[in-house]
């Protein structure tokens, strides 16, 4: 007989009914009773009102009505507390029952109650139970104090509980110590530094001893455990691997990646001349290997954690390239994965295999397939220099084939192989130009316009072919654009007498119709450097390229370890740190490798390190703060000379004097910053420094492209933010000032609104500024031509420089402003949002930005979050650059896009960006890097005002 008759719907009263049956004296009628409750209450009904009744039923001995009443139990207790306090009674008798099931049954029903009024009883009963004579008691009290310490951190700690959990650690029962660990780690992940798994070597010894006796999750929490413990030398390190080895033939898929974790974590200590290490590289490639033989999705998460490890140690795999040849019937989400990691596995010795059977690929049907398989030649070619012809040749038959997506992609890539070997491959042009009319996706296109600009010289028709480009410029996308501009003026330098009529439409067309800042800025470069000098138009265009590298799309190193250390997990299989994707993930811990032996590479200390960092890049901020009152009180209070305009500067001085590239600090650090007062100058007196195109004449035609007064090529909409009170008219006898920092045209300015509430006239104005941490000074008087009159207000906007004397400040944006008029001299402070300092030149060519990236130390990385922030990837970037923070690159993983961004600092210093945008989710992840951290937080500000407003 089913159990199907407990779910069909009975008379009109139901719950009635059930009480007369719980309460009959026949056990057989009671059991059938709590069976309909458990089967209303299944299936949604509200049997709450039988909640003593049901209670009564647990003063018996059956054990499947026990478990019925303590199933009920678990799910009303949170909505009637009240009542489930009588069932505290049984289970403190429970748990003296001499049937080992019943103890473990209370004292995990226990642990299911989440109820604060009832913990505090279940102490003593579970105190009782982790001492247990029977093992299957205890590790069940030991899963029940992690539950508990979740509803209750403070009392488990109180009733030492954690420590019994610990003796738990050396229990003589496998089962038991996996649970301890279990229970142990779960606690530890909620309280990253409590240190309550104190791992040592005799600890560890008991978990290996355990290991092989416990059940396969039971392997899992220990192997985890492990993976946390850090070996004191490479001798315990290769005892562990040996000990943890033979799990790599266990039959779960998980307990097979625990152990790949713990052994690719501690073979980073061992020395690789040492016997042992060869044997366990070669013990490592099979269980991988097994595990590509399950269903699909288990393929899928393997291949995620292969791709990592091969990233890693592609030694382990070397020899095992067919393996990932990708079959018929695999789902595309596994082609794509062995498609990679082919590639990564690629070498001379097995490239003539690997380049027959991506042909083989080139000619299936899926198209996103085929496209990474055409790409996957390419970079064969670009990683074995030896394939190199035998790739070309590949990718030839291909685009012989005419099929659209197929040329697309080779053309792509032969763009590529051109860049890394120049001058060898270039007969095959004449083909690709055969093909230039199938073009239609804008990689494509961009990757052919730069092979004829490149080339230019020998193909006879090239401006009739980036002529046939230019006629619909302005429908193409930006990347097309940027390149054919680009194409244009090589092709100009190269052969001057017969494009010049080109070159002058293409920048006509770049600079006049164009709205993309980008490419009316390099329009203006181009068209400037033309005018001015060809020879040095030449050397910049036609400049020799790096070759490019081999692998581009590796991950990043530091995160590449942290993946390593999360093997068998999400992290793995996202290629995302958990940080990245676990909500509201407090403590949630970095882990990092430990350090490899013998290769030489010893942690700096901070002293080198931060001497190191000195030397490379300018200083960011000067001496600590000195008496700041004293400093302002310094001030020359004399009365201005003039009111009028100011001076025109002389002739000789260039937009460079603004120090835009970070000399300044140099000289100011070597001249005399002791002596002299902060504020140095009178209030009146002309400025030191100005920017040349403040007053100079705005010239026609274009011959002075770069005047700022004419506004071309400006970025515009640059964040500003609102204005704020700085000087209220109480403090300033009727003076009040408002005000907001803007960067325009290249031009810091102090926005200020100065209204009069006081009864008299003011005249006379002037302002200074104390040293501060970025030089910055006014540019000139502050320009208050006429007397302010009561309950008259005026706008004034005070250009700045950024040359001024230097001194840390705290916070570092801090500004401390006297102002005096002919009635007094005030003092005020305010903060300066740093991106007015960020400069129009701050954008990073790709590999420098690589090279700075991983040669600035991770201790100098921070990471933030920007909280619900509602825009895409391409409207971020376009937002920040308006602020003068570029994009260098954009790179796709499973769904987040990741903007690698780079700015510039009015002192010189670079800081670099790693912004994550995932599709959905309103929160971003910023990580910033910067050789002086102390301004990362300032920056981090700056980007959530600028993505905010």
């Amino acid at each position: 007989m089913t159990d199907s008759k407990y779910f069909t719907t009975t008379k009109k009263g139901e719950i009635f009914e059930l009480k007369a049956e719980l309460n009959s004296d026949k056990k057989e009628k009671k059991k059938e009773a709590v069976k309909k409750v458990i089967a209303s209450m299944t299936v949604g009904k509200d049997v709450s009102a039988l909640f003593p009744d049901v209670v009564n039923c647990m003063q018996t001995d059956n054990l499947e009505l026990k478990k019925l009443v303590y199933l009920y139990l678990m799910n009303y207790a949170k909505s009637q507390p009240d009542m489930a306090i009588m069932a505290v009674n049984t289970f403190v008798k429970d748990c003296e029952d001499p049937n080992p099931l019943i103890r473990a049954l209370a004292v995990r029903t226990m642990g299911c109650i989440r109820v604060d009024k009832i913990t505090e009883y279940l102490c003593e009963p579970l105190r009782k139970c982790l001492k247990d004579e029977d093992p299957y008691v205890r590790k069940t009290a030991a899963v029940c104090v992690a539950k508990l310490h979740d509803i209750n951190a403070q009392l488990v700690e109180d009733q030492g509980f954690l420590d019994t959990l610990k003796d738990l650690i050396s229990d003589s029962n496998p089962m038991v110590v996996a649970n301890a660990v279990a229970a142990l780690s779960e606690i530890a992940e909620s309280h990253p530094n409590s240190n309550l798994l104190d791992l040592n070597p005799q600890t560890i010894n008991k978990l290996l001893t355990a290991l092989n006796e416990c059940t396969e999750w039971g392997q899992i929490f220990i192997l985890d455990c492990l993976a946390n413990y850090t070996p004191r030398d490479d001798r315990e390190s290769q005892s562990i691997c040996e000990r943890v080895t033979p799990r790599l033939s266990h039959a779960n898929s998980a307990v097979v990646l625990s152990a790949v974790k713990v052994l690719m974590k501690f073979m980073e200590m061992l020395p690789k001349d040492l016997d042992y290490y060869g044997t366990l590289l070669k013990k490592l490639a099979p269980p991988l290997v097994t595990l590509l033989s399950a269903e699909p999705e288990l393929q899928y998460v393997a291949l995620r954690n292969i791709n990592l490890i091969v990233q890693r140690r592609p030694e382990i795999l070397k020899h095992e390239m067919k393996v990932f040849f990708v079959k018929y019937n695999d789902p595309i989400y596994v082609k794509l994965e062995k498609l990679d990691i082919m590639i990564r596995l690629a070498s001379q010795a097995n490239i003539a295999q690997v380049l027959a059977e991506l042909k083989e690929y080139a000619t299936e049907v899926d198209v996103d397939f085929v496209r990474k398989a055409v790409r996957a030649i390419g970079r064969c070619a670009i990683k074995v220099e030896q394939s190199a012809e035998r790739c070309v040749s590949t990718l030839l038959d291909l685009i012989q084939t005419k099929v659209n997506y197929v040329v697309q992609e080779a053309i792509v890539v032969i763009k590529d192989i051109f860049r890394k070997y120049p001058n060898k491959y270039e007969s095959v042009i004449a083909t690709l130009c055969e093909n230039l009319d199938s073009l239609d996706e804008p990689e494509a296109r961009a990757a052919m316009i730069w092979i004829v600009g490149e080339y230019a010289e020998r193909i006879d028709n090239a401006d009739e072919l980036l002529e046939s480009f230019l006629e619909g410029f302005h429908d193409e996308s930006t990347q097309v654009q940027l390149q054919l501009l680009t194409a244009i003026v090589k092709l100009f330098l190269k052969k001057p007498t017969e494009t010049q009529e080109l070159v002058q439409q293409v920048l006509s067309l770049a600079t006049q119709d164009s709205d993309n800042p980008d490419l009316r800025d390099r329009g203006y470069i181009y068209w400037r450097l033309l005018s001015t000098d060809p020879v040095a138009a030449k050397e910049v265009v036609l400049a020799e390229k790096p070759l490019i590298s081999e692998e581009t799309d590796l991950i990043e190193p530091t995160l590449l370890e942290e993946l390593i250390c999360h093997i068998g997990t999400l992290a793995s299989v996202y290629h995302k740190p958990p940080s990245a994707f676990v909500e509201g993930s407090r403590g949630v811990q970095h882990k990092r490798l430990p350090g490899s032996a013998g290769s030489g590479e010893s942690v700096e200390s901070p002293d080198t390190s931060s001497a190191a960092g000195l030397s490379e890049a300018p200083p960011a901020v000067i001496p600590s703060q000195g008496d700041l009152l004293g400093d302002l009180l310094n001030l020359d209070l004399t009365p201005p000379a003039t009111t009028g305009p100011t001076p025109p500067p002389s002739s000789g001085m260039q937009l460079g004097a603004m120090d835009l590239l970070g000399g300044g600090l140099d000289s100011l650090l070597g001249g005399d910053l002791g002596g002299s007062p902060a504020m140095g100058a009178a209030f009146g007196a002309p400025p030191a420094v100005m920017p040349a195109s403040f007053n100079a004449p705005v010239s026609g035609g274009l011959d002075d492209l770069f005047d700022l007064g004419g506004g071309v090529g400006m970025t515009m909409g640059a964040y500003s933010p609102p204005k704020t009170i700085w000087l209220p008219a109480m403090k300033a006898k009727g003076l009040e000032i408002s005000g907001t920092f803007a960067r325009r045209a290249g031009v810091i300015q102090m926005e200020m609104t100065l209204s009069n509430k006081a009864m008299s006239v003011m005249t006379d104005f002037a302002i200074q500024f104390n040293r501060n941490s970025f030089g910055l000074a006014p540019a000139g008087p502050l320009q208050v031509l006429t007397p302010l009159n009561p309950n008259q207000s005026i706008e004034v906007a005070l250009p700045l420089s950024t040359v001024g004397p230097v001194m840390k400040m705290e916070p570092l944006s801090n500004l401390q402003v006297a102002v005096k008029n002919n009635i007094d001299v005030f003092y005020f402070s305010c903060q300066y949002p740093i991106s007015m300092l960020f400069v129009e030149d701050g954008k990073m060519e790709r590999q420098v930005f690589l090279a700075t990236w991983k040669d600035i130390p991770n201790d100098n990385e921070s990471q933030f979050q920007i909280k619900d922030c509602h825009l895409n990837s391409d409207a971020v970037s376009n937002k920040l650059q308006s602020s003068n923070v570029f994009t260098i690159a954009k790179r796709t993983v499973e769904g987040q896009d990741m903007l690698y961004q780079s700015m510039k600092l009015t002192n010189g210093i670079w800081v670099l960006a790693e912004l994550r945008v995932q599709t959905g989710n309103p929160n971003y992840t910023v990580s910033l890097k910067c050789r002086a951290p102390e301004v990362s937080q300032c920056v981090f500000q700056s980007y959530e005002a600028i993505l905010k407003n």
